[in-house]
């Protein structure tokens, strides 16, 4: 039953209502949850390119004029300065400086201020439109580690902010383009492995720890959730808070690097690289492979060598 839902490219939402109907057991659900994320079967995208609407800047906003509203497109508040609550769909919380707060179309954004807000309000597209699942993770607020970067962006950003001719609209989609890159880049980048960023979460750091001395082993995230006395849910979206990306991203990408280099530096087979990276064999490694990589291990193993 497991290898039949692999073999048929269903995603994790289907596999809920086969565990559903078909009342897998718990051991079968973990298995079976993590085997759909290590292959992909979530499919999701590491690249979205947007395409700006419209800008507006605020400077030092006592409050809304709304406590809440609705928009046509999707929306970004970006905060330079000050702090602001926020509710988009079951996202809540507190954003302040490094906040990108994004709220899909047609969503009321509830919002209200702390304190004095200078802010970015921008308006865009998408290139390519993300799927439902996609959107999921992309909503809510997405924190910029890297400040120098995003200060930089602001700055020019505040410089042109009241002009609206085309070349403006160009320099100002280059800008906001480069604000939506550099989160992407962190995203897809751990951490912990990749930024030297501190982390606040202190259970989510332990979090990360764990994940990454078992990484080549068996990992259960259900029992790591329940020595943290969260939830799995919980475990995922503070997970994501901190890192950027869910645990089971984290584990992927960890897993792919040491595959990455044995491919390079290795004759083992792909059985074998499999085994030493965590994965049961090597059909389920180059499932993942292509689809994180973008190409299968065969050919990232012929790749110029220095």
């Amino acid at each position: 039953m497991i290898e039949h839902l692999l073999l048929k490219n269903y995603n994790i939402h289907d596999f809920i209502v086969c565990y559903q109907l078909f009342n897998f057991h718990a051991p079968c659900y973990d298995k079976v949850y993590t085997l759909f994320h290590n292959i992909g079967g979530d499919k999701m995208r590491s690249d979205f390119a947007i395409r700006l609407v419209t800008h507006f800047y605020w400077d030092k906003k006592e409050s809304f004029a709304l406590d809440r509203d609705i928009y046509s497109y999707w929306t970004i508040l970006a905060v330079e300065e000050g702090r602001f609550t926020y509710r988009i769909e079951d996202q809540e919380g507190e954003a302040g400086f490094g906040s990108l707060v994004v709220c899909p179309p047609n969503t009321w954004f509830h919002r209200k201020t702390l304190e004095p807000l200078t802010f970015h309000f921008i308006h865009f597209t998408w290139n390519t439109e993300p799927s439902l699942e996609e959107q999921r993770s992309l909503i809510g607020n997405l924190m910029i580690a890297d400040i120098e970067r995003l200060c930089s962006d602001y700055r020019y950003l505040r410089l042109i902010a009241l002009e609206q001719d085309k070349a403006a609209i160009e320099r100002k989609q280059h800008l906001v383009s480069d604000m939506w890159r550099l989160y992407e880049l962190e995203r897809n980048v751990p951490k912990e492995i990749g930024l030297t960023v501190v982390i606040a979460d202190e259970e989510m750091r332990k979090a990360a720890h764990f994940i990454t001395a078992n990484i080549f082993g068996p990992v259960d995230m259900k029992s790591l959730a329940l020595s943290l006395q969260l939830t799995p849910v919980q475990l995922t979206r503070r997970f994501r808070a901190a890192y950027g990306m869910t645990p089971s991203e984290y584990m992927t990408r960890l897993r792919l690097d040491r595959a990455s280099k044995l491919l390079l530096e290795t004759e083992f087979s792909i059985d074998k690289i499999a085994q030493l990276c965590g994965y049961e064999n090597g059909f389920y490694l180059s499932r993942i492979f292509r689809n994180k990589r973008g190409m299968p291990p065969s050919q990232y193993r012929s790749l110029p060598r220095v």
